[in-house]
This record gives structure tokens, C-alpha cells and sequence, in this order.
């Protein structure tokens, strides 16, 4: 039986991959390492070393992860200050449900302890989570499976008796080479047909989640 379900934050709780994928943009041009969509959109969820490594590799450069980084989190955070962070559709009320059927919920993030800390209570949203993991505790974030197998092992339940809900190629990597079922609501990236292959279920919003999981428990 599937009594647990672990979710990402940004993009799939939180709207905020669009910060990201707007900063990094703007930061790597700002800063002489002008990066391409396709390039910013490859670095989502992706967590230390793997965007350090692709980054710095993009340019041949060692110092233009730390550089680009730098700026883009001076922007993000102005951004927030004056947008403000936003929940995707339909989170709370899929969370309330969910809880209310007695189905245990964590969070898996490639963002670190302190802004997820942050995010979670400013959106209200640490009343529904048991468990809060980052990639910060973990040798290697997404999408290697690091943060989903420590994920399992802190809430001693068997990986394949475990849902994921990721909206991001490389966290929908990491949770399926942990052996989790994965569940896909697209955000900045749609599905195509080799992350297809990876699915569980493909959602259109947060609102698809309680029908499907309650069916197959």
C-alpha cells in the first residue's frame, strides 16, 4: 500500500522555477557568460556538483558557476522581495486532502536548508509535510538518486512502495533511479517521450493527484 507521497518544492509546489529560469539568464549575461535557454533549462533541479560541473564546462571556465550563481541569487531575492512567491494551483487543497486520508507527506528539494526553511513557512505549508529533505544533506543532489534514497531510509519505507511527484526531467531522474513511482506535473519543461518512460502518471495540475492515488491505494 502507498502511504507516501514525496513531493519537490520549486515548480511543483511553489512557483518559483520561473525566477530561476528568468535569473540565470539575465545573471549569466550580466556577468560575460551569456547562457542559452536550452542551457538554463538543463541546469532545473539539478543539484551540486552536477550544475557546477555543467556550468563550468559550458564556458571552460572554473570560475563561472560561482560568478553566474553569485548574481542570479542577488536577483532571485530581489525579485521575491518585490513579487512575492506564489503556490501552484491547487496546492493546498490537494495537500489537506491527501493528509486528511491518512497519506504521509515529505518534500525532497534541491534547494537548501535555510530557503526551503523559509519558503515552506511563508506559504504555510510545514503543517502538512512530515519529513523535509535537501540536497544540502546529501553527497549528491538530482538527479542522482541520493536525496530520494535518504528520503526513504529517514521515513523507513521501501522506495517502491513510495510516490514522487517532481515536475523537472532531472528530479524525475532522481526519484525513478531510486526506484520510486514518479509522478510528473509539468512546469517549465514538457514532457516528451523519454521522461514519459519514466512516469507513473502524468498530471496536468495538483487538482489530478487525489483521484489517481486514492484509486490505487
Amino acid at each position: 500500500m502507498n502511504n507516501t507521497i514525496i513531493f519537490d518544492m520549486d515548480g511543483t509546489l511553489l512557483d518559483t522555477e520561473k525566477y530561476y529560469r528568468k535569473y540565470w539568464r539575465i545573471a549569466s549575461e550580466e556577468t560575460g557568460y551569456p547562457m542559452t535557454d536550452e542551457m538554463v533549462l538543463s541546469l532545473r533541479s539539478l543539484g551540486r556538483p552536477f550544475s557546477t560541473e555543467r556550468i563550468n564546462t559550458f564556458f571552460d571556465d572554473e570560475r563561472a558557476y560561482n560568478i553566474i550563481r553569485g548574481r542570479r541569487m542577488e536577483l532571485i531575492k530581489e525579485a521575491i522581495k518585490r513579487e512575492g512567491i506564489q503556490l501552484k494551483p491547487y496546492v493546498k487543497e490537494t495537500l489537506g486532502i491527501l493528509k486528511e486520508k491518512g497519506i504521509r507527506l515529505a518534500v525532497a528539494t534541491a534547494t537548501d536548508e535555510e530557503r526551503t526553511k523559509e519558503y515552506l513557512e511563508k506559504m504555510e505549508l510545514e503543517e502538512y509535510f512530515s519529513d523535509v529533505i535537501c540536497a544540502t544533506m546529501v553527497k549528491c543532489g538530482k538527479p542522482a538518486p541520493d536525496i530520494y534514497l535518504y528520503a526513504c531510509e529517514k521515513m523507513n519505507i521501501k522506495p517502491e512502495e513510495t510516490y514522487a511527484v517532481e515536475d523537472s526531467p532531472n528530479g524525475i531522474l532522481s526519484a525513478y533511479r531510486a526506484g520510486c513511482k514518479v509522478i510528473m506535473i509539468p512546469d517549465q519543461t514538457p514532457c516528451d517521450d523519454e521522461v514519459s518512460s519514466y512516469l507513473t502518471f502524468l498530471a496536468e495540475s495538483m487538482k489530478d493527484l487525489p483521484g489517481f492515488l486514492l484509486e490505487e491505494r
